[in-house]
C-alpha cells in the first residue's frame, strides 16, 4: 500500500517528465526519471494522437501537456491535497468514462482517483486513447503500487464501486440510468460565457480570443457565448479576435466555418463575421464551431440573476469584477488542480465512497 507522499512524488515525477514537451520546443532533459524508457515513446504517442483525431493538432496536444507539466509540481500537488481530507482507508475501484473533446480531458479525474488511494478502471473515448495509457505506464514505473491500481477497458464496465462519467447531454441520461445504484459524478455538456460591459481594453479582447479559440472552441472551458449591453458595437471585439486569424488555415475548421455560414445565410439569420468567426444573436449556450452566440442584457443585476439560474449550463464565467468565482480574460484554459469541473469536488466525493 502506497502512502500519499509516494503518490504525490510519482505525479510530480510525471510532471517533470512532461516538462520536456512544451508549445515552444520539445527538448530532452538527461535528469528526468525513466527517460530512456519513455521519452521517444511519448513523442510517438503525440504523433499518433494527432493522426487519429484531426482536431488534436500538435499545438493543442502540446498546450495541454504543458499545462499539466505546470500543474504537476510537488508544490502544487501538496497545496491541493493539503486542502482536502484523504484517509488511507480501504481502496475502492472507481470507473471513469472519459470524454474525448480535447487532449487529456479525463486526466484530472484519473489523477484524483489515484491520488486518493483508489484503483481506477478507465473507459476512454475513441477520440483520445493514446496519451493517458502511456502516462499511466510511466506512473507504474514511478510508483510500483500503481501497477495493481490502473486498468483500461473497451468492454462493458463491471466490477467497480463508484463511477465518474462525462458525456453529452443525451448520453448522461443513459449514464444516470445505468449507474443509478452506484455512487457517481455524472457530467453533461457545459459551456463558458463572457460578460462584456463596454469597458474592456484591447488586451482583454486579445486574451478573450484565447478563451474562444483554444482547442477550436471544443472544450467546456471554451467561451461560446457573450453577454453584451444593448446596442453594443462589436468592432473592438473583432479587432481582438484578429489575433487568431490564422485558425482559418486549418482545413477542418475552415470547412465548419463555410458550412455553418452557408446554413445561416440560407436560413436568413442575421450574423456578423470577419472571415474566420461568426457571431449570432441566440439564447442558447452551445454554439457551433466558428460561431459565437451573443445575447443582449439591460442591466448587470438582472444578468447576474440570469447567469446564476443557468449555472447548470455554464462552466466558466469570464468577466472583470462582475460575479463571484469569475475567471479573468484569457485564463479559462489554465485551470488549477483545485478548479473542479462543474464545481463538484472530486476528492470529497472519493473520500466518501
Amino acid at each position: 500500500m502506497s502512502s500519499i507522499q509516494n503518490r504525490i512524488d510519482a505525479f510530480a515525477a510525471l510532471g517533470n517528465f512532461l516538462s520536456q514537451f512544451s508549445s515552444n520546443k520539445i527538448e530532452k532533459k538527461e535528469t528526468v526519471l525513466h527517460n530512456e524508457l519513455f521519452y521517444d515513446g511519448f513523442i510517438h504517442q503525440i504523433k499518433l494522437a494527432e493522426q487519429y483525431n484531426s482536431w488534436f493538432t500538435k499545438e493543442s496536444i502540446l498546450f495541454s501537456i504543458e499545462n499539466w507539466a505546470h500543474a504537476l509540481t510537488k508544490e502544487n500537488l501538496v497545496s491541493w491535497i493539503s486542502k482536502e481530507i484523504i484517509e488511507e482507508s480501504t481502496s475502492k475501484t472507481v470507473a471513469i468514462v472519459m470524454a474525448g473533446n480535447i487532449p487529456l480531458v479525463g486526466f484530472h479525474d484519473f489523477l484524483s482517483v489515484l491520488i486518493s488511494g483508489h484503483s481506477v478502471l478507465v473507459k476512454q473515448s475513441s477520440n483520445d486513447k493514446h496519451l493517458i495509457p502511456f502516462l499511466a505506464k510511466y506512473l507504474e514505473y514511478a510508483e510500483e503500487s500503481f501497477k495493481r491500481k490502473i486498468s483500461f477497458t473497451e468492454e462493458k464496465l463491471t466490477g467497480f464501486d463508484a463511477v465518474i462519467a462525462t458525456g453529452s447531454t443525451n448520453t448522461t441520461r443513459y449514464f444516470e440510468y445505468y449507474f443509478k445504484n452506484k455512487p457517481s459524478i455524472i457530467r453533461k455538456n457545459r459551456n463558458s460565457v463572457a460578460v462584456i460591459t463596454g469597458t474592456e481594453s484591447s488586451d482583454d479582447f486579445e486574451n478573450l480570443s484565447n478563451d474562444i479559440f483554444r482547442y477550436f472552441g471544443l472544450g467546456c472551458r471554451s467561451v461560446s457565448k457573450l453577454f453584451v449591453p444593448k446596442g453594443y458595437n462589436f468592432d473592438q471585439f473583432f479587432k481582438g479576435m484578429y489575433k487568431q486569424h490564422e485558425i482559418i488555415n486549418n482545413a477542418k475548421y475552415a470547412n465548419n466555418y463555410d458550412y455553418n455560414k452557408a446554413v445561416y445565410l440560407m436560413s436568413e439569420f442575421s450574423i456578423l463575421e470577419n472571415g474566420f468567426l461568426m457571431i449570432k444573436e441566440d439564447e442558447s449556450f452551445a454554439s457551433p464551431i466558428a460561431t459565437i452566440f451573443y445575447e443582449y442584457y439591460d442591466n448587470l443585476n438582472d444578468l447576474k440573476i440570469k447567469i446564476q439560474t443557468e449555472s447548470e449550463n455554464t462552466q466558466c464565467i469570464v468577466a472583470n469584477n462582475f460575479i463571484e468565482n469569475e475567471v479573468k480574460f484569457g485564463q479559462t484554459q489554465y485551470p488549477k488542480l483545485w478548479d473542479y469541473a462543474d464545481g463538484v469536488n472530486t476528492i470529497q466525493f472519493l473520500s466518501k465512497i
